[in-house]
């Protein structure tokens, strides 16, 4: 290998990892320094607070509110909740217009509203609509003062409390995840040495099918530790925050999700435990542990009405990995439900009080134990997504809209959110204050240190008290964790890698008792064997191009041909096990020649083979199939799930580069479907129907077409190159002709972009409701 090359490996590995260059951050095994010295955090570090259920024990908090004398005020609009740490304010927004739009975390100084610094990225490849950005909260962990984001199109990013990066993840591309419209973009949660999120995805193997998942980080070097997927098949995506505890000796998590339903799992380990199914549609809206014997939660949709429902915990243990989770039905966990609805709100926990604010604007009051509801209170038309906060002896409730102006004909109508202070009772709720507020209020306050903290859709508000609040609850004594036990399995981190032909990973193993406590780390690595590992239920029986050497280090194969697959680790009798994908430099070549068509589709008696294991997203989506003598990449039809389809081929961190392919849509003039490639984080499109050419990245901010008038069952060549200048500005190039032709001189469409995506993988897009679509003949080059 060529020193250049070398080089390169070593960057782009270790850029996936962690971001170097800005503060000399070093990685070996599981060390981690930084020139910025970590510390300790204290304040409101997470979205749902200490006390995991929405709830502050300070008192002096403020009982008004007045909108037009605020302490401070941030143009910083959203639809997140502050974290607060060592005086500083941490929160998600979004800044700029149209194509340049960049969503991230902005820090101010919590007593001026200083801002202190920002780190904030372009959306891309999202269906987002009406700016639903800024739907998660950062996470400020209570070791080392470091901050956690996830974006909206899935960057999972840490920093210091500084604002420099430590390490990020672009979860789509490396494993998946979807985006809806709603744009429901889950919170980080930090656990001991891990941070744990989630999301709908897709990934490889036997994560190929699409399901809510759950992935936690070694939250110091961002090494995956493991995934988890409790639930059934997602009917929607879900930002539901999981809520820690301990259930029957283990280290567990309670959520609800996309399938709609509830679960538990090992925070640990990531292994399923139960699922109780609920609804028919997904479940966002955080539950609630009360009395460590019972599960609330509620759902419901605008259109379908739903309840708030109370689930005795199960003690069940799956009596093997394929067994898990444990399905309990519904009626022999419920202890109680109550016909009180809401899509998005979450309740939270005074006591043995629930709070909730209903879909249609009802605060309601019911007793945790029975479920009687104490009362209700009309005080909104609708909510959505805000919660209420109790603090102090009161409640802070935004409401989206503020009744008492939006009146028809308005012109302040959908302008204006509400906040509320109100003084519950088990008779009723006083109304404090009122509030109109700049901007439609879709987050929920926050309480800490005198000051109320909330965010509209145009502005980030602070109101309370100056200096520091005497009334500041004392610090909550650390939760005890059990001693582990005996060893009984290993744990390897990472537990899935990504290669590149020639590179070299290393891997930490570790010991954990059957509960998943760690016992010990596994200090001498050659005591680690290692084998290469097909699971029994494979689809695809692959090994991946890689082998271990003498210092049992994983080393990718010099080989053009990429490949996936799994490897079991063993110390005396306990085993743990990983996976991996070797991807190959540019150029790439694909034209499925090497298939062999051994699968049988039954919908329609077809033989056709798996597309390459190592592709993001590609497996029920598309089929390798004979077309005329020749192997083609088709999509599939036969689910309605799946008529939008995009597949990553490549590594993240690529850039700068071409990619082409031969192209063809069934159907006629008149029904046809959209074929087109991904580059560098665009979408670039022949739509059949508008008979178009399309450059995109978010269908709602940048979307550019020329008119491209091509025909049903023709082969076409579709090429598409991406150039981003020095000053971070870029030009995504795109061109189409009839295969065979001869290449037209001048790009069809030229779409500059300031803010241009700086890397990302090279990838197909499909979307065919009807009329099947086919691909063959992909090249992927470097511009240089």
């Amino acid at each position: 290998m060529c020193v250049a090359r070398m080089l390169l490996n070593s960057a782009m590995k270790l850029t996936t990892r962690i971001a170097v260059g800005v503060f000399g951050l070093f990685l070996t095994g599981s060390s981690f320094t930084s020139t910025t010295v970590a510390a300790p955090a204290k304040g409101w570090l997470n979205w749902r607070g200490p006390q995991q259920n929405g709830t502050s024990l300070e008192k002096g908090l403020p009982d008004t509110i007045d909108p037009q004398h605020p302490l401070w005020v941030a143009d910083l609009p959203g639809q997140s909740t502050s974290v607060i740490a060592n005086g500083k304010v941490y929160i998600m927004g979004y800044l700029g217009e149209g194509a340049d739009l960049q969503e991230g975390v902005v820090c101010f100084d919590a007593e001026t509203g200083k801002k202190l610094w920002q780190q904030l990225f372009s959306d891309f490849l999202s269906d987002t609509i009406y700016l639903r950005y800024a739907t998660s909260s950062p996470t400020v962990d209570e070791e080392t003062g470091n901050v956690y984001m996830q974006g909206t199109q899935g960057i999972l990013a840490a920093f210091t409390a500084d604002g420099k990066l430590l390490w990020k993840h672009s979860l789509m591309e490396e494993f998946g995840r979807l985006t809806f419209p709603n744009s429901r973009t889950a919170s980080p949660v930090i656990d001991k040495d891990l941070v744990i999120t989630r999301g709908i995805t897709a990934n490889w193997g036997a994560q190929g099918p699409a399901a809510d998942r759950f992935y936690a980080f070694d939250k110091k070097t961002g090494e995956l530790i493991w995934s988890s997927s409790p639930g059934d098949r997602p009917k929607d995506n879900s930002y539901s925050n999981p809520s820690m505890g301990f259930l029957d000796g283990k280290r567990v998590f309670y959520s609800a999700t996309g399938d709609g339903g509830v679960v538990c799992a090992n925070a640990r380990t990531g292994e399923p435990i139960w699922r109780i199914p609920m609804t028919k549609a997904g479940i966002n809206a955080a539950v609630l542990v009360h009395n460590n014997d019972k599960v609330i939660c509620i759902y419901g949709t605008p259109y379908e009405p739903g309840q708030l429902v109370a689930l005795k915990i199960p003690h069940v243990t799956p009596t093997n990995a394929a067994a898990a989770p444990v399905v309990v039905e519904r009626s022999t966990a419920q202890l109680w439900a109550d016909d009180i609805s809401t899509s998005t709100s979450s309740p939270i926990l005074v006591g043995d009080r629930v709070y909730v604010v209903s879909e249609k604007g009802d605060l309601c009051c019911v007793d945790a134990n029975n479920g009687n509801i104490l009362w209700k209170k009309k005080i909104g038309i609708e909510e959505r997504n805000s919660c209420p906060l109790y603090a102090d002896g009161k409640l802070y409730v935004p409401m989206l809209d503020d009744p008492a102006i939006k009146t028809e004909g308005s012109g302040e109508a959908g302008t204006k959110g509400v906040l509320y202070v109100i003084r519950p009772t088990d008779k009723d709720g006083e109304i404090l204050a009122h509030a109109s507020l700049d901007g439609r209020c879709f987050g929920t306050p926050t309480a800490y240190n005198g000051k109320i903290y909330m965010q509209t859709t145009r502005h980030l508000y602070c109101f309370g008290k100056k200096g520091k609040n005497p009334g500041l609850p004392p610090e909550q004594v650390a939760e005890q964790w059990p001693a582990p036990g005996k060893a009984a399995q290993l744990q390897v981190i990472p537990s899935e890698v990504l290669m590149r032909p020639g590179q070299t990973e290393s891997f930490r193993v570790r010991s954990l008792d059957a509960n998943g406590f760690t016992v010990e780390n596994i200090k001498d690595a050659k005591s680690v064997k290692w084998a290469s590992f097909i699971p029994a239920t494979a689809k695809v029986k692959s090994s991946m191009k890689a082998s271990f050497d003498e210092k049992n280090q994983l080393v990718a194969a010099n080989d053009p041909v990429p490949s996936a697959g799994a490897f079991e680790a063993s110390v005396g009798g306990l085993k743990g096990y990983m996976r991996g994908r070797v991807l190959p430099y540019l150029p790439i070549k694909q034209d499925f020649e090497w298939a062999s068509l051994m699968e049988t589709n039954a919908a329609e008696n077809v033989t056709f083979a798996y597309p390459p294991l190592p592709w993001i997203g590609a497996r029920f989506k598309f089929e390798i199939r004979d077309m005329e003598g020749s192997k083609v990449l088709a999509k599939t039809i036969d689910n309605p799930f799946f008529q939008r389809a995009t597949v990553f081929i490549g590594d993240p961190n690529t850039k700068n580069y071409t990619i082409e392919a031969d192209v063809m849509s069934d159907g006629n003039k008149r029904n046809m479907s959209e074929v087109g490639l991904v580059n560098q984080r665009y979408y670039i499109v022949m739509k059949g129907n508008s008979k178009e050419l399309e450059v995109n990245s978010t269908q709602e901010l940048f979307r550019k077409a020329v008119p491209f008038d091509w025909s049903p069952k023709v082969w076409y060549h579709l090429k598409t190159r991406v150039d981003v200048a020095s000053d971070g500005s870029g030009v995504i190039r795109a061109k189409a002709w009839k295969k065979g032709e001869a290449e037209p001189d001048k790009w069809l469409i030229e779409v500059p972009h300031k803010h241009a995506n700086e890397s990302g993988s090279p990838g197909l897009f499909a979307f065919a409701p009807q009329k099947r679509v086919f691909i063959d003949n992909i090249t992927v080059t470097s511009n240089k």
